[in-house]
């Protein structure tokens, strides 16, 4: 199936599963990062809310069927690759199963904290 000039196929061709970087649409906050494959794209375009492959449970899952946390899908963008998707929404609730808004609230590395000038 095609989309806007591009088959839905040409984002496998390097691997069976590609990242998808979720985005609240609203304010441009990362939200999310997960994995789709051919069946969970299919899904997400013919639905208007996000599918994912799990890695871990080796099955589809749509985000937010059982906590209710629903992303709606306004757009999805594709990089210079054609190998990574963006995928902008409008978020219903929290996007980490931790509760967190966002599974990115954990700081690795701060360039201004002056402890690491040192290392």
């Amino acid at each position: 199936m095609e989309y806007n000039g591009i088959e839905r196929k040409e984002f496998f061709k390097k691997s069976e599963l590609i990242p998808a970087i979720i985005q609240d649409v609203q304010n441009n906050e990362i939200l999310m990062l997960a994995y789709m494959n051919e069946e969970s794209l299919s899904l997400t375009l013919k639905t208007g809310y996000t599918w994912f492959w799990s890695r871990s449970r080796q099955e589809l899952w749509n985000k937010g069927a059982h906590s209710g946390h629903t992303q709606k899908v306004v757009n999805i963008l594709y990089d210079c690759d054609e190998d990574t998707l963006l995928v902008k929404v409008v978020q219903n609730g929290a996007a980490c199963h931790t509760g967190n808004r966002s599974c990115f609230y954990r700081e690795l590395y701060n360039g201004s904290n002056k402890e690491n000038e040192n290392e």
